[in-house]
């Protein structure tokens, strides 16, 4: 029997690596909220985020790169166990699985923020929002279809089209806990106030949806 491999201890260099990726990203998130995406260069993001201009481009070489690099990173699950599927068999317990992970995306740190930018300037430069939605918001999406298709293939749901159910789904989450964020600079609802919602959004899916 193989002894188990102990994990790899991250060395100084890649210590230090992964703390001046989040400096830019940190940086180049705040300056295109405040002088735009194409106000702002990649000279003045290593500036504030106090990293050469040589680190800077090693790690991104142009600005698309790291608009890519934030959004993939605000997207992306804060535990691995999120990635995986809930199992099938209770379709409530599923979803309310799922629609709390939507939470803790959506009231991510910065995440609003992100939001804010790709309207901005999605205008004038569209490639910001199909990289938003392709990076981010399909990936999680994709996984909601995917557990509703799992749910319908054993019989415990009665639904035609998985993306639509997913698109209700989802909605009637960032309905409650993201949206009004958008106009509503102080909106805070409580974490209860936010479970309420996605258990109440589950439920509905139940009764709209559950063949039992």
């Amino acid at each position: 029997m193989m002894d188990d491999v102990p994990p790899e201890i991250p060395t100084y260099h890649q210590v230090m690596a992964a703390e001046k990726r989040a400096a830019i990203i940190g940086a180049a998130t705040g300056l295109f909220l405040r002088s735009g995406y194409a106000g702002t260069s990649l000279a003045k993001i290593a500036t504030t985020a106090g990293v050469s201009k040589a680190t800077l481009f090693k790690q991104f070489p142009t600005k698309a790169a790291l608009f890519d690099a934030i959004v993939t990173d605000y997207w992306r699950p804060q535990h691995e166990s999120d990635h995986d599927q809930p199992p099938t068999g209770d379709l409530t317990v599923g979803l309310e699985t799922v629609g709390r992970r939507y939470v803790a995306l959506l009231t991510r740190p910065g995440m609003a923020d992100l939001f804010r930018i790709v309207i901005a300037e999605a205008p004038r430069f569209p490639e910001l929002g199909q990289t938003h939605f392709r990076l981010g918001k399909m990936p999680f999406f994709d996984s909601v279809r995917r557990y509703l298709e799992a749910e319908k293939d054993a019989g415990n749901v009665d639904l035609t089209d998985a993306s639509l159910a997913a698109t209700q789904f989802l909605g009637m989450i960032a309905d409650f806990v993201f949206w009004p964020r958008m106009l509503l600079l102080d909106y805070s609802p409580s974490d209860g106030a936010m479970d309420g919602a996605v258990i109440e959004a589950a439920r509905t899916m139940k009764a709209r949806y559950a063949t039992t």
